[in-house]
């Protein structure tokens, strides 16, 4: 059995094959072009599949899209980055489309599924997963499920506020927040090793991070423990509410490695609640970027599980054939 699985993002469009297990066994990654908007990136996905069904004969297909979703529905609510995709019925196409069940989710909810059947979550219960990349997305998964709650059905961790002004999780956390912060030392602190690396860069900053922080510099580890306890103040309020066993850290941010890891479990500590010490364990993400399309593939397989069970189930209910008496 083979499975399809998309990742749709602001930047870049992943459609996976993949085998009865979630593993991946073909890739085609292509890059978007903004100003061709949603239809222009629809037209990708109808190119790719027509070339890979045929070939892999899949039997469902998992969607994890950036940005809020009617998970019950498929229909996307909208992208922050990408127009046209507003109100857009995408499991309906995907299946006039392919002849195929399609389940399609919220690219943060998506990434948590991966990680927690097939990442660094495996054997955990319950997980939260946080994604710091252009943006802060969050996912919870209990009991091997994902939580959604009320409509829409996201755990949105990067709007949660940090202050009453209105300052949020992403405004400080984000990758383009952290880009910002490291920009200024251009004129804050022009001699660290930090502001050198990064010489007359323009975005995407924070890739330098991890480098500048093995250097030992003193401007990375201000910039680190500011976004950390920010990080970790904003994840508090998830530990209070639902008592992870495990939170994992992922996206582009999260490349930062162990001095990231071991800086927010450091601050988590110092703001939750003595009995829940010691706390969440604090993961880093181990799928990389893979976790959105292991998670497509996941769901591809439960909507194709669930089809079948539901098929199953219209049979017994059939009466037995009718045999004319010879």
């Amino acid at each position: 059995m083979n499975l399809l699985g998309l990742e749709i993002g602001g930047t870049k469009l992943q459609i996976v094959v993949g085998d009865g297990s979630a593993k991946i066994i073909d890739r085609r990654r292509l890059v978007i072009d903004r100003a061709r908007r949603g239809g222009g990136i629809r037209e990708q996905i109808r190119e790719t599949l027509a070339e890979l069904i045929p070939e892999a004969k899949p039997s469902a297909i998992g969607v994890g899209f950036g940005g809020p979703v009617d998970w019950k529905t498929g229909e996307i609510c909208r992208s922050h980055q990408i127009e046209g995709w507003a109100d857009f019925k995408l499991r309906d196409w995907l299946q006039t489309l392919s002849g195929l069940p399609v389940c399609v989710e919220n690219d943060a909810n998506t990434a948590t599924f991966g990680e927690a059947l097939h990442g660094a979550g495996v054997g955990s219960n319950p997980l939260f997963y946080v994604t710091l990349g252009s943006g802060v997305g969050g996912g919870l998964v209990v009991d091997g499920q994902i939580y959604h709650g009320a409509k829409p059905g996201e755990a949105e961790i990067g709007h949660v506020r940090l202050d009453r002004e209105g300052t949020i999780v992403e405004s400080r956390c984000s990758g383009w927040a952290v880009d910002a912060k490291i920009r200024q030392l251009k004129t804050t602190d022009p001699a660290s090793h930090l502001a050198k690396l990064i010489g007359d860069s323009m975005g995407g900053e924070a890739r330098y991070l991890a480098s500048a922080l093995q250097q030992g510099d003193r401007a990375a580890k201000r910039v680190l423990t500011e976004t950390t306890e920010d990080l970790a103040f904003g994840l508090s309020h998830v530990v209070h509410l639902f008592h992870p066993e495990v939170i994992i850290l992922g996206g582009g941010l999260s490349l930062a490695g162990e001095p990231l890891r071991a800086a927010v479990e450091s601050a988590l500590g110092v703001f939750t609640m003595a009995a829940f010490a010691p706390g969440p364990q604090i993961h880093l993400a181990a799928l990389g970027e893979d976790a959105v399309p292991v998670g497509a593939l996941e769901l591809a397989r439960k909507v194709g599980s669930d089809v079948v069970i539901a098929e199953n189930s219209t049979d017994k209910k059939r009466p037995p054939p009718h045999h004319a008496a010879a």
